[in-house]
C-alpha cells in the first residue's frame, strides 16, 4: 500500500512558477516510478511528467517540456514538479501518482496503481 499527499497548488498569473511536491509513504520509494498527471475540466487525466526510481530518467509531455521539471529527493520520499512561466491553459487539478511497476518511464493511468488526493492550480491571465 502506498498513501501519496500532494501540497503546493494555488493561484498564479500567468508567466508565474509554483512547486508542487507530493510526499510518499509505505513502499520503497526510491524503486518507484513517479509521474504527475493533470485534469483540466471537461478534459481527460493526462500525463505531465514522469521520472524513474533513481531519479536519473525523466520524460515530459511535449506541452511542458522546457517549463516543467520533476525531480525527486529519495531521501525524503518527496517528488517534486517545478512549474514555471506558468500558462491559463495548464490550469488544472494536479496528481501524483506511484506505479508498481519499474522497467519503465509510464505514462497510461492504468500503469500507475497509487494516486493522491490532487492540488489545483489556476492561472490567471
Amino acid at each position: 500500500q502506498v498513501q501519496l499527499v500532494e501540497s503546493g497548488g494555488g493561484l498564479v498569473q500567468a508567466g508565474g512558477s509554483l512547486r508542487l511536491s507530493c510526499a510518499a509513504s509505505g513502499r520503497t520509494f526510491s524503486s518507484t516510478v513517479m509521474g504527475w498527471f493533470r485534469q483540466a475540466p471537461g478534459k481527460e487525466r493526462d500525463i505531465v511528467a514522469v521520472i524513474s526510481g533513481s531519479g536519473g530518467r525523466t520524460n515530459y509531455a511535449e506541452s511542458v517540456k522546457g517549463r516543467f521539471t520533476i525531480s525527486r529527493d529519495n531521501a525524503k520520499n518527496t517528488v517534486y514538479l517545478q512549474m514555471n512561466i506558468l500558462k491559463p491553459e495548464d490550469t488544472a487539478v494536479y496528481y501524483c501518482a506511484a506505479s508498481p511497476y519499474s522497467s519503465y518511464l509510464y505514462t497510461r493511468e492504468y500503469e500507475y496503481g497509487y494516486w493522491g488526493q490532487g492540488t489545483q492550480v489556476t492561472v490567471s491571465s
